[in-house]
Order: structure tokens, then sequence, then C-alpha cells
């Protein structure tokens, strides 16, 4: 859904369209996103661009370097849109998608689909390359809860127990699971699917991209479009290229609660920033972050 255009980034996206494209755009629109402004730009010669601004407040979450490496070999794995600019403070420039149709849970729940997303995911996951940017979920949780505390954002009153047995569930799931760190998206929200002409599908915004468990990216997928056990087993099943046993599944769940732990503490990040809107997108993480460690618990 198109969002109104923020005043203050029009001389910038001004700037990267006369020093990037040659000349400035003649139409304009601002895209969806959570942090960054990202505007659709037409050019007089009808060739169209993204051009993305980065938000408020992402200096502290986000480097950019690491960004662009991962960006980088999206592009030469041809799984997102072709880069063209990618500056240091983040702002960036790529070429539109033609045709270009933003997924939903409900889309990404369609067969075609999921098998594109298996694809994807395993050609990114098996490229054999080591982008050299750490993912380090828990490592990164310790970062949010310092910026929490610090911008004295408040914190659920059982957030320590909780803490604890995420811990415990991490603890048996390293002593019994082969887990492969490789590079990952971490971040592959619905709206960071997208179609284009042909139905040929593409995987968007790098920022958290970076070495980890390749399961985590599975789990993801699964949380934002709301997976239900049948269409989990297919995506696993289609990843896998066989029927996912138990030790599977039991990986693939934690995986689930991982995700919701993160980015609960990153939403509550965001909180100075955005207002009420993260604070209600913590709450919907948390509250199923707890439901999947009583998942956990019963397997």
């Amino acid at each position: 859904m198109a969002k109104a255009i923020v005043q203050k980034d029009l001389p910038k996206v001004k700037e990267l369209c006369i020093n990037v494209l040659g000349h400035n755009y003649v139409q304009i629109e601002r895209m969806g996103g959570l942090t960054n402004h990202t505007y659709h730009v037409i050019m007089e010669d009808g060739k169209e661009y993204v051009v993305r601004i980065p938000g408020d407040g992402t200096e502290e979450l986000i480097v950019r370097s690491n960004e662009k490496i991962s960006t980088e070999l999206a592009c030469k794995l041809e799984i997102d849109a072709q880069m063209l600019y990618f500056g240091k403070d983040g702002s960036k420039v790529t070429e539109y998608i033609p045709s270009a149709i933003t997924m939903t849970a409900d889309t990404l729940k369609e067969d075609v689909h999921i098998y594109q997303i298996a694809d994807i995911f395993r050609k990114l996951h098996t490229c054999g390359v080591d982008t050299g940017i750490p993912f380090e979920v828990f490592d990164m949780a310790m970062g949010y809860e310092k910026i929490i505390s610090d911008n004295q954002v408040p914190i659920y009153d059982d957030y320590l127990n909780i803490k604890s047995i995420v811990m415990k569930i991490k603890a048996e799931i390293d002593a019994n699971c082969k887990i492969t760190i490789v590079p990952c998206h971490n971040d592959a929200l619905c709206a960071n699917w997208v179609t284009g002409e042909n139905g040929k599908m593409y995987l968007i915004d790098w920022e958290y991209a970076g070495m980890n468990d390749g399961m985590w990216d599975l789990a993801d997928v699964s949380i934002e479009a709301n997976y239900d056990r049948n269409t989990d087993n297919k995506l696993l099943k289609a990843y896998l290229k066989r029927e996912p046993h138990d030790i599977d599944w039991k990986h693939f769940l934690a995986s689930k609660i991982y995700v919701d732990y993160l980015w609960t503490l990153w939403a509550k990040t965001r909180v100075p920033y955005d207002g009420q809107s993260m604070e209600d997108w913590a709450i919907e993480r948390y509250t199923r972050l707890k439901a999947n460690i009583n998942e956990y618990k019963n397997i």
C-alpha cells in the first residue's frame, strides 16, 4: 500500500536520481515499508526505478556496509532486482521490478509460491559464499536489550523468565541438530517477496542479512505468512527435498521461537520512533512466542 510522501526526502531523491540516473524523475510515489522511506520513480523516458532513503534511527540497528555485501550477493544469484547504487548512509537505487506484485500472507500460501520460496532459499543457502557478516541472534538480542534500556522503554514483567526458557531450548537444539551456518536473508516479511513478469519471484531488502542457521529463514516465512502445519510441511518438504523428520520439526519450531524472540526486542527498540504501532507489533510476537514455547514442550 502506498504511503504519503515525506517532503524532506524529496531533495535527496532528486539528488540520487540526477547523480545515478542522469536526470530527475517526472513521477514519484511512496511504497510500503516498516522503517525506511522507499519511492517508485518514473523517468521522462518511461524507465522506472526504486529509490530508498534510510529511516530515522536505523543507524543504530543496521550496518549498511554489510547490507551492501548481502545485496550484491542476492543480485549475483539473481534473486533480487539489480542494484545501481548503494550509499554509505544506506540510500539505494535499484531497478524497478516490471509488473511488480508485493506478496501477502494469502498469496504466499499458494503452492507455486511455496515452491518458489523453497527454491530461492535453497539457492541462497547452498551458494557456498561466506559473506563474513554474522547474524548472531542472541548477541543482537543483547544489543537490542541495551537500546531498550537506554531509551527507557518498558519491557514485559515475565521477560527474564521467558528469556531463560528460550535459552534452554537453544541449548537443546544446538546439542541435537546439525546446524549449518549459511548466508540468510533473516527478515522474510511478506512485503519483502515480490513477483514480476512471467511470475518470477524476488526477495528484496537485505538489511538484516548475514550468516545464520538456514532454518531461520523458513521459520520466518511461516510466521509472517501465518502458515499452518500442512503449509509448513509443503515448505519443509520442498526445501529439504524429502519428508521432514521429527528432528526437523523440532528445529523448525525452535527457529520460530528465536524469530519472535529477536523481533519482539527489535520492535521495542523502534517504539521511541514509531510509537504504539510497534508496541502492538511487539506484543503480537511476544504472545506467539509464548504459545510456540508451549507447543515445543509438547513435542
